[in-house]
This record gives C-alpha cells, sequence and structure tokens, in this order.
C-alpha cells in the first residue's frame, strides 16, 4: 500500500484494516504482529479501555503477578496476524477469536460488564488458578 494511501487511512481514524478479499490481490502482504519477548498476556476485546476499566485490568494483572509492560491488547481480528509468540496467557473478554497455539487460555466477560457483575470476576479468578495446579 502507498505512503499516501496509509496517510489517509490514519487520518480517518483507521489503524487496522482487513482486506476481505485477499485473493483478489496477490500482491497484498499480509500484515504480521511479532509481539516483544516481555509479552506474556495477550488481552483480546473489542472495547476501548477507560480508565476503570484499565484500573481493573491492573489488578487482576497484579494478581497473576504480571506488570503491564507484560501485556499487549489487541482486537479479535488481529489476533490471526501474530506469528511468534512468548506468550503465557490469552485473555478473551466479550469476544470470540482464536487463540495462539501454546498458551494459557482466559474467558470472561468484558470488563466494562466485570465491574457490576463479582461472579465473573471469581469465574475468572478460579480459571487462573486451575492453571497453577
Amino acid at each position: 500500500m502507498k505512503q499516501r494511501d496509509l496517510q489517509i487511512l490514519h487520518e480517518m481514524g483507521l489503524t487496522y484494516w482487513q482486506v476481505r478479499k485477499p485473493d483478489f490481490f496477490p500482491e497484498l502482504e499480509t500484515p504480521v504482529i511479532d509481539l516483544p519477548d516481555s509479552c506474556k498476556l495477550l488481552f483480546v476485546c473489542e472495547d476501548e479501555l477507560d480508565e476503570h476499566d484499565r484500573w481493573l485490568f491492573g489488578r487482576i494483572l497484579k494478581s497473576m503477578k504480571l506488570s503491564p509492560a507484560q501485556a499487549l491488547m489487541l482486537p479479535p481480528q488481529g489476533v490471526e496476524q501474530i506469528r511468534a509468540h512468548h506468550l503465557t496467557w490469552c485473555w478473551l473478554a466479550g469476544c470470540q477469536a482464536a487463540h495462539p497455539a501454546g498458551c494459557q487460555l482466559l474467558t470472561s466477560m468484558s470488563l466494562k460488564q466485570m465491574h457490576t457483575n463479582p461472579a465473573s470476576k471469581k469465574a475468572l479468578w478460579q480459571q487462573i488458578c486451575s492453571y497453577e495446579s
């Protein structure tokens, strides 16, 4: 894609896109995401996190003995573009997606819904603990 096209997409606020019929564009390279070696948790969700969500996310990370620097957030569509990784965890929050092989899978409702649902927090904690035993 030409630099001008990328600039136009960026100005429109489109930082992620996917070609629906890639067979029509054989010269188009599929974008690949290389995760840093320090990334241990991939957080997959569709929502933008507000301050309250980030606070809850930080608390959950702390309970898992992880720092925010060890986590990366992607939309569900982005998971398909991950190449090699060193992930320990993949957390699908309020969405469904294929998860990278070789990591422990967590599923929950979105963080926005978890604020008012203690049972969902408990269910997530039980999933985390189940991997420790």
